[in-house]
């Protein structure tokens, strides 16, 4: 259904833009042809086989992204910020044998035995497509996601272009776009979440996509350029985005310092992590249409979502159309509708999904519903620990409230098995320890005994994908925060 929505937005809008970038342009009419065209020349050179998408983001990525669906491949998208060893690892995992990049040097050194099979000229630009292993592993799924995770081997999640065209539906069902919305791709195009409910949607609503490299939208190294964000939404006239709620908080910290309202946007969806209710406040009063979302990789990424119809800042919003919510007695959220495949297996093939008699799914976050229909998250079910005392305490609880202070930009909580907990802190850049204080000293007015911070840490560095201490979603990496600071952790509680 995927292409065949778009090869009808092809039909009734032939010259419409469909993928707009930096140097290139795509109609409806002619990323239809190109897409037809690769697939042709992928089928040529392999059976089926499973084929990896090495790109900076760019029109040639969404190109052979659909081409690689034509040609009955399967596509591994392999994020730029993933270490070597996790690009090494996603490759052997699902079984990749052609690799197609715009840095062949790098994956040639990563892989000294491959070979360049040929150059294309996609959308543009020039595309190395590199064997990298000899053997064809039959597709497996129509796409294969890997996530940074919280470990350097992470899961591939197996999903059929069913699942992923459900998604992409249903939020065009909600959020209505049409030929006159211009969605501008932020987030990684690896990033399933903009893969979908960015790309995907808006191309079979007919909307176009504009989509820079990483670097023209902000993103170097480790660093990351917000002017280059706000330029690149007022540019290109977008009218709607997706953002994760590091990148929110950057924005509105920015448009607070005098920068004109972005008008032409209609509806930017942040996800990827908690969202503290504040901080869409905030963007709401600068005139940002900011509505929060939650997801899965495992649900092909959109779960649930506000809209400007039906929204409450704090909650998740409500459930997509095609899917149904609930809870288990220990709070934690299942959900059903359309889900992923299973897993890859080293060895080939699929491991059949762990569901429950009635098709749902666990997710390991604890959620509740209010009497209006608002689904909230109060934090993953692991990550719960026990105080010395037997009290559960919810780091994410601990931190959401904390965040709130102008003080404080990052938090991560610790106190299993101790007496009181402690906090790893990034505070706001000219923010004294004095001030740092005085927030967590209000927070603890806020919070029961039991979830009060006795103690910070103040953190070397903030917390980045590139030291290992975020996701890409922007989700905290407790284990990795853990080991960073263990030492300075003990040092508090010996001190007692």
């Amino acid at each position: 259904m995927l292409l065949q929505q778009i090869q009808t937005q092809a039909i009734q809008a032939p010259t419409r833009v469909a993928l707009e970038g930096q140097t290139a342009q795509l109609t409806y009419s002619a990323l239809v042809a190109e897409v037809a065209r690769l697939s042709d020349a992928l089928k040529a050179l392999t059976n089926q086989a499973t084929v990896a998408l090495a790109l900076d983001n760019s029109p040639a990525w969404i190109t052979l992204d659909l081409a690689i669906l034509a040609a009955g491949c399967s596509n591994v998208p392999v994020p730029a910020f993933f270490t070597a060893a996790q690009k090494q690892h996603a490759i052997a995992d699902a079984g990749v044998s052609l690799v197609f990049t715009d840095m062949p040097a790098a994956w040639q050194s990563l892989y000294p035995g491959s070979t360049l099979l040929a150059e294309w000229e996609v959308a543009g630009q020039t595309v190395a497509v590199l064997r990298v292993h000899a053997d064809d592993r039959l597709a497996a799924a129509d796409k294969i996601t890997y996530t940074s995770g919280t470990t350097g081997a992470p899961k591939g999640v197996c999903l059929s272009a069913q699942t992923m065209w459900q998604v992409a539906s249903s939020i065009t069902t909600l959020i209505q776009p049409g030929a006159a919305d211009r969605h501008f791709c932020v987030l990684p195009l690896a990033t399933l979440l903009e893969n979908v409910a960015g790309v995907y949607a808006s191309l079979i609503a007919g909307a176009t996509v504009v989509v820079y490299s990483c670097q023209a939208v902000g993103f170097s190294g480790s660093q990351f350029e917000i002017s280059h964000l706000y330029q690149g939404l007022q540019g290109s006239r977008a009218t709607t985005a997706i953002l994760i709620p590091e990148l929110l908080r950057a924005l509105v910290t920015y448009m607070q310092a005098g920068q004109a309202a972005l008008t032409p946007l209609r509806f930017v969806a942040v996800g990827g992590a908690k969202v503290v209710p504040a901080l869409i406040l905030q963007a709401h009063a600068l005139g940002l249409p900011v509505f929060e979302g939650y997801g899965l990789s495992e649900c092909g990424s959109v779960v649930a979502l506000n809209t400007p119809q039906s929204h409450k800042p704090g909650s998740i919003g409500k459930p997509l159309p095609h899917v149904q919510l609930r809870v288990d007695l220990t709070g934690e959220l299942w959900v059903k509708g359309a889900l992923y495949d299973g897993y890859t297996q080293p060895a080939g093939g699929i491991a059949t999904p762990v569901l429950d008699e009635e098709g749902y799914l666990a997710t390991g976050d604890l959620a509740y519903q209010d009497d209006e229909g608002y689904w909230y998250l109060s934090g993953r079910k692991k990550n719960m620990f026990i105080t010395s005392f037997g009290r559960n305490v919810s780091p994410e609880w601990v931190e959401s409230t904390l965040i709130h202070q102008p003080a404080l930009l990052q938090v991560c909580v610790f106190g299993e098995a101790r007496p009181f907990n402690v906090a790893i802190v990034v505070p706001q850049p000219q923010c004294s320890a004095e001030q740092v204080a005085q927030a967590i000293a209000q927070v603890n007015q806020q919070l029961p005994d039991y979830a009060q911070v006795g103690d910070v840490v103040f953190a070397r560095q903030p917390f980045s994908p590139h030291n290992g201490q975020l996701t890409a979603n922007g989700r905290l990496k407790r284990d990795a925060i853990a080991a960073a600071y263990a030492t300075d952790i003990d040092t508090i509680y010996e001190g007692i």
